[in-house]
């Protein structure tokens, strides 16, 4: 396994490559400068929400230099790697359940573009995790009632789409409000996708995106996991209220700001994948990307790609090494009361399917570090993880049902930490067939 854990921590470092913000925003300056000469602007402003907020709004400041006036960003806890410049204000705050912090972060974010004019340039820097990040609930709803349906939403294994959603209707900057707040001025965006699809309108809650769901989509969401009773009932009453018309809904693609605005992607999953494909490729791999778009529950998930594993390691010929990939970002219906995150949920799951089988290595990680509220990117298992975990005493199947997926590795082996990485375009999935040299 040794051998196979260097080649798929190689791989996933390729994709992490890929997808740096630093690169991403560089990319865009000629662009950036460009709008801002065209537009006739005296004044630039930069916004940021997200775990790649800081490394974004670094490059910006280092490649435009004194045409920035100033800025703010709000980023997760410890996600800060090194110092910004004087004129961006930094903010770490709660994720994935919003705290007092990103409150009052948001606060001063949504005063500053509501002061521009339309001599400014304002470029909003996205990533994932901004939803969170990003908090300004609305009239009657409070950030105790946010954090409550947010936890509510997450325990019940919503998807980001459902939980964007929902998310978007209760806030008054989210699902295209940020746009509204500042016009006259010229937005762009640079987005770092988190999102499968790369839909506009659901990273980090479509702040500067026309919004095409409605109260009663979200009101549906609530509904179909059966939380109505569950929600504060400020939560339910808004939802309600926006569904009968007395609430105005959020923005839609029609409202004549959004002419004001533009929205770039400028790193995705699937640029990370074809990297890895291409690492793979170099060290002697076939590489093959089977998906950008996994979703939902992790334990399924892994149960999935491991029998994908297993029947292309039972077709291999000769002395082929493969390389599986996949992307996208999963979900866990918490029933357990452990500790985990949905990359190493899946890697158990897979590592319970192949138990035994030969030659065969999963890596599943979050691109930003992360998985859950631990400490760990996520897991590197193998056929001989759970014979392991079995010689130890250790029951696999009783720590999935906990959902305590983190304790398993913790003991058995096998957990990947990097600490945050600068970026955030979900997950990577790296499977190696045949992983000797």
């Amino acid at each position: 396994m040794e051998n196979a854990q260097i080649i798929s921590r190689q791989i996933f470092c390729a994709s992490l490559q890929a997808a740096a913000p630093r690169a991403a925003v560089q990319q865009q300056v000629e662009h950036l400068r460009d709008c801002y000469r065209d537009s006739g602007c005296q004044h630039l402003l930069i916004v940021g929400f997200g775990k790649a907020a800081p490394a974004m709004a670094g490059a910006l400041v280092e490649s435009l230099g004194a045409l920035v006036d100033t800025g703010l960003i709000v980023t997760k806890y410890a996600h800060v790697s090194t110092p910004l410049p004087e004129k961006i204000r930094v903010y770490e705050a709660g994720h994935p359940v919003p705290d007092a912090n990103g409150l009052r972060a948001t606060g001063e974010i949504f005063n500053l573009v509501q002061k521009a004019d339309t001599r400014t340039l304002i470029i909003t820097l996205i990533s994932g995790g901004g939803s969170a990040l990003l908090v300004a609930p609305q009239e009657g709803i409070s950030l105790a009632d946010k954090q409550q349906t947010t936890t509510l939403l997450l325990k019940a294994g919503a998807d980001i789409f459902e939980l964007n959603t929902v998310r978007k209707h209760l806030s008054r900057i989210k699902g295209g409000r940020l746009a509204e707040a500042a016009y006259p001025a010229k937005v762009v965006s640079l987005i770092l996708s988190d999102v499968i699809g790369d839909r506009l309108d659901v990273i980090a809650s479509g702040p500067t995106a026309p919004d095409p769901t409605t109260y009663g989509e979200a009101l549906a969401v609530l509904d179909r996991y059966h939380l109505n009773n569950q929600v504060p009932p400020p939560v339910l009453d808004l939802l309600r209220r926006g569904y009968r018309g007395e609430v105005p809904e959020t923005p839609k693609a029609d409202s004549s700001f959004f002419r004001k605005v533009e929205n770039l992607i400028v790193g995705s999953n699937r640029q990370a994948l074809a990297a890895a494909a291409r690492r793979a490729r170099e060290l002697d791999f076939e590489g093959d990307i089977l998906a950008d778009d996994q979703m939902g529950e992790a334990s399924e998930m892994g149960r999935r790609l491991a029998r994908q594993a297993l029947t292309a390691a039972n077709s291999q010929q000769g002395n082929a090494r493969l390389c599986l990939l996949a992307g996208g970002e999963t979900t866990v219906t918490v029933r357990g009361q452990g500790k985990g995150g949905r990359n190493m949920e899946l890697a158990l799951a897979f590592a319970m399917e192949i138990e035994g089988a030969p030659d065969i290595t999963l890596l599943s990680a979050g691109t930003d570090g992360g998985d859950g509220p631990t400490d760990a990117a996520g897991a590197i298992v193998d056929g001989s993880t759970v014979t392991k975990a079995r010689e130890l005493g250790i029951d696999p199947q009783a720590y999935l049902d906990d959902n305590n997926s983190y304790d398993f590795f913790k003991q058995v082996g096998g957990l990947l930490v990097t600490g945050p990485t600068g970026t955030n375009v979900m997950d990577i999935q790296i499977v190696l067939i045949g992983g000797k040299p």
